[in-house]
């Protein structure tokens, strides 16, 4: 598996920079103020680079979600007892989560993966890809083997490339994954528990501590190596984590933008970039999470979240949104008139077009 994952990094490609070249011209030429419509012209530019395409299409939208259970809820990190990830794993696929009604209401499509859930799932809907019955106490040793990251980090890659959509969200469903995804970033950055962790889905200040603590007993316990992504998530990570990150993969490889959630999916996202750089070109941040952890990654990433609505729910609901922003980016690029097919001289905007260059020339 080591073999086949390093052959499928190397064949991740870079985005098309001649397809960015010719959006940026062509954003140009619409009928508005140079960049007057921010976000939505960087994005589409994005898009383009990302497909290879000056009209890109963003109309099949299709959020993955990935399940798995935690060892480290022993060690009384979470609110929530550990038979929530069942439910809402199921729940998840009958649009009764906060995910799953937003992608519902857009008409997008999800599919719910059970990647490690402490439990057997007779739900068909649920699409079973268990590698165990959750991970193991990573406060006690390494929460899985190397071999079961690496095939959780394959199966969530092969899923999103045989996914078929125009754009593909990712999310989780996990209890104590916010514990599993601060160890993980503490160790990535080299920053202690304090820096990176945040309440999850809420717990006492007493909890909180301890959280804190347990992350930095099984980081110094399991001493996982910073420069291998793969021995991290092995030894603090989660199922649902490993397989995220590699959903991360199998989108870049297909040349499909990839919608990051809130905090876990960061979090995975990054995993997937220290894996291969070239991933960072196909990410499109959704909202900002309250996690304390998220702006970190996000900095370390270069990126920066597009909407702003105090959401912290994570299970990728804040995918479906981005899916529309991304959506309106196209009609923008592809739809809009030119200044010539307006009928608009656009003669005015020239001195805009340069800059500052007349006010630096008058201050000399």
């Amino acid at each position: 598996m080591e073999e086949k994952l390093q052959t499928l990094l190397a064949a991740i490609e870079a985005v098309d920079q001649d397809a960015m070249e010719a959006a940026t011209r062509r954003q140009a030429q619409l009928a508005k103020p140079p960049g007057s419509l921010g976000r939505l012209e960087e994005l589409s530019i994005q898009l383009a680079g990302i497909t290879g395409r000056v009209n890109p299409q963003v109309k099949d939208k299709h959020l993955l979600v990935f399940a798995g259970d935690n060892g480290v809820v022993e060690e009384g990190v979470s609110s929530a007892p550990q038979s929530v990830t069942l439910m809402q794993t199921v729940n998840l696929t009958r649009a009764k989560t906060g995910a799953s009604v937003l992608v519902r209401h857009f008409g997008g499509k999800i599919t719910v993966c059970d990647v490690g859930v402490n439990a057997d799932i007779w739900d068909s809907a649920v699409l079973n890809r268990k590698i165990a019955y959750g991970t193991a106490n990573m406060a006690k040793g390494p929460a899985m083997t190397r071999q079961q990251a690496l095939m959780a980090i394959l199966t969530g890659y092969e899923l999103a490339a045989q996914t078929p959509a125009d754009v593909i969200g990712i999310g989780e469903m996990g209890i104590g994954n916010t514990t599993t995804s601060s160890a993980v970033l503490s160790v990535l950055l080299g920053l202690d528990a304090e820096a990176v962790t945040g309440r999850g889905g809420g717990i006492t200040d007493e909890s909180f501590q301890k959280k804190k603590e347990v992350i930095r007993t099984a980081i110094a316990l399991n001493r996982p190596d910073p420069r291998d992504p793969v021995d991290v998530l092995s030894k603090v990570g989660g199922f649902d984590l490993a397989a995220m990150c590699g959903a991360f993969l199998g989108a870049a490889a297909t040349h499909r933008p990839v919608v990051i959630d809130g905090f876990i999916s960061v979090v995975a996202a990054l995993c997937a970039v220290r894996l291969c750089p070239r991933v960072r070109d196909y990410l499109i941040p959704s909202h900002a999470s309250y996690e304390i952890g998220y702006r970190l990654a996000m900095e370390e990433l270069g990126l920066k979240p597009m909407l702003l609505l105090g959401m912290r729910l994570g299970e990728g609901s804040g995918c479906p949104l981005a899916f529309e922003v991304l959506s309106a980016a196209c009609a923008i690029l592809n739809d809009m008139a030119t200044f010539d097919q307006a009928g608009i001289d656009d003669g005015y905007l020239d001195e805009i077009r340069q800059g500052d260059k007349f006010s630096v020339e008058g201050a000399q």
